[in-house]
């Protein structure tokens, strides 16, 4: 599947939100990606958030605190983004293993200090319609806008990490290249 990152974005307000809030350990039982895709963030509790709601239907980017990820290692956490079209994921920190496993998925998990989060989350709260957010990874810039205000932000991953995501993974990488 050919990934496109930027879109419609989604706005979670909090820290530490964990891999089993992300998808619930009850479902890694499952031997598909694509049976993971309506567990999205089901058990995330947050004021406003609705699992099933169209707003997360639409999302293609998640914008949201510190720590993303953190709790197990498991690799459901990115495969239930990626099967719902969630290809980026835009944060203060992640655990660390979960950020990786982002980019071996040949997702962009992208870090920016916190006055620049609060910055986009101040753009969402401004807006009646949502923050459309465009990714240039050549460039490594961000552009957010809502109906009525534009910003740029720049961001930084490594060199490898820029050459899974634009592979499509670890495993496309290698095939490339072993």
């Amino acid at each position: 599947m050919k990934k496109t990152f930027g879109g419609p974005s989604i706005f979670l307000d909090r820290n530490d939100i964990n891999t089993d809030e992300i998808i619930p350990a009850k479902y890694l039982t499952e031997v598909t990606k694509d049976a993971l895709k309506p567990f999205c963030l089901e058990d995330l509790k947050l004021e406003g958030f609705d699992p099933n709601g169209s707003k997360l239907k639409k999302a293609r980017v998640i914008v949201t605190r510190q720590n993303f990820g953190c709790g197990s290692s498991r690799e459901h956490a990115p495969w239930v983004l990626e099967v719902n079209e969630i290809h980026t994921v835009i944060a203060e920190s992640y655990a660390r293993i979960f950020r990786q496993n982002m980019f071996n998925c040949g997702m962009l998990a992208i870090e920016l200090p916190k006055d620049q989060i609060d910055s986009l989350f101040k753009l969402e709260q401004s807006s009646k319609e949502g923050v459309e957010i465009e990714i240039h990874l050549e460039e490594q810039v961000i552009v957010a806008s809502n109906e009525m205000s534009k910003e740029r932000f720049n961001f930084k991953i490594s060199p490898f990490d820029k050459a899974l995501v634009e592979a499509g993974g670890w495993v496309e990488y290698a095939d490339a290249r072993y």
